[in-house]
């Protein structure tokens, strides 16, 4: 690491991975700026700068980004509304935010990119072609980033399966397994049976982002690396998780109702995008780390049971 004390600004310091990752940082002697609508989180560290704008507007980022090392890019519009047509815009204030800073961009990936000639296990490398519009848009994203590249613009994506942590927030399980604030009677499964899935603890994610950037003098301008996560065989090992966190194995499973996602998308933008994801839930989809753990020698890994745990106390749903 260097030296100095380095500067990271934070865009989506409120979201899950956007917040693990700065408390990550933190921990790794980063200061923290973040920008955000509604100005300082009330539990946020005193240490934290924050910085009321938009993401959205390009003169907030680039003010909020003057003097950075660091942005890290975890934003999504306000409640998803629009996602289609205010994404890319995004990602280019943040682009330009670094051409003007030299600050490296720092993006959490999906699996939405790729389609069935990459499964079931994604490298690096993979072919990049999504079936869905939220995939092509997620491939145009980075593809941006990467044509940014030749020009000094530095960019890290560190891809990720499905999110569950300690902070509720835009993610299936605390939108969709388990109801937040209340205790656990009932377990929702979006998965087949059978079916194996990749899952992210957002705790270790935010950590492999600032152990990568210990040795960012290490990374290429455009590098990306893939994050394997608990891979839940047969998505059976996450609702037994949840069961023995609660101490009641006769909890009953419930199929997510997808249909009803189906019948309501044509009127409500975020259940169309939800249901745009039901085939990586039909679909065993791994990601192999091996380049992250050549480059780490490992990859940060809470057990499973523990992360449940943390993640149900959290929520508010565990006594």
């Amino acid at each position: 690491m260097n030296g100095t004390t380095r500067t990271a600004l934070i865009l989506g310091a409120t979201g899950g991975i956007g917040g693990e990752t700065a408390q990550a940082l933190a921990r790794h002697g980063w200061n923290i700026r973040a920008l955000s609508r509604n100005g300082r989180l009330r539990d946020s560290p005193s240490s934290w700068e924050w910085v009321k704008g938009d993401a959205l507007d390009q003169q907030s980022v680039l003010a909020a980004a003057k003097g950075t090392d660091a942005i890290v890019h975890a934003v999504n519009p306000p409640g998803y509304r629009n996602w289609a047509t205010l994404v890319l815009p995004m990602i280019e204030k943040t682009i330009a935010a670094a051409r003007a800073t030299g600050a490296r961009i720092l993006l959490p990936g999906t699996i939405y990119n790729y389609g069935p000639d990459a499964f079931p296990v994604l490298h690096e490398d993979s072919p990049q072609r999504a079936t869905t519009r939220k995939g092509r848009i997620r491939i145009s994203l980075e593809q941006k980033l990467e044509s940014a590249a030749p020009e000094g613009v530095r960019t890290l994506i560190l891809r990720f399966g499905d999110f569950f942590g300690p902070k509720a927030g835009n993610n299936w399980f605390s939108q969709g397994m388990v109801k937040p604030g209340h205790p656990v009677t009932s377990i929702t499964y979006p998965g087949s049976k059978g079916i194996g899935h990749a899952w992210t603890y957002l705790p270790d994610a935010g950590e492999t982002f600032a152990r990568l950037m210990d040795r960012e003098s290490e990374l290429a301008n455009f590098e990306r690396f893939h994050f394997r996560g608990h891979w839940d065989s047969d998505g059976t090992e996450m609702i037994a998780a949840v069961r023995k966190a609660v101490g009641k194995e006769s909890i009953p499973v419930r199929t997510l109702p997808w249909w009803i996602f189906q019948i309501a998308s044509p009127f409500n933008e975020t259940l169309r995008e939800l249901y745009a994801t039901r085939p990586l839930w039909r679909t065993p989809i791994q990601l192999d780390n091996s380049k992250l753990a050549q480059f780490l020698g490992g990859e940060p890994h809470t057990p499973l049971q523990t992360a449940v745990e943390a993640t149900l106390r959290g929520m508010g749903s565990l006594r």
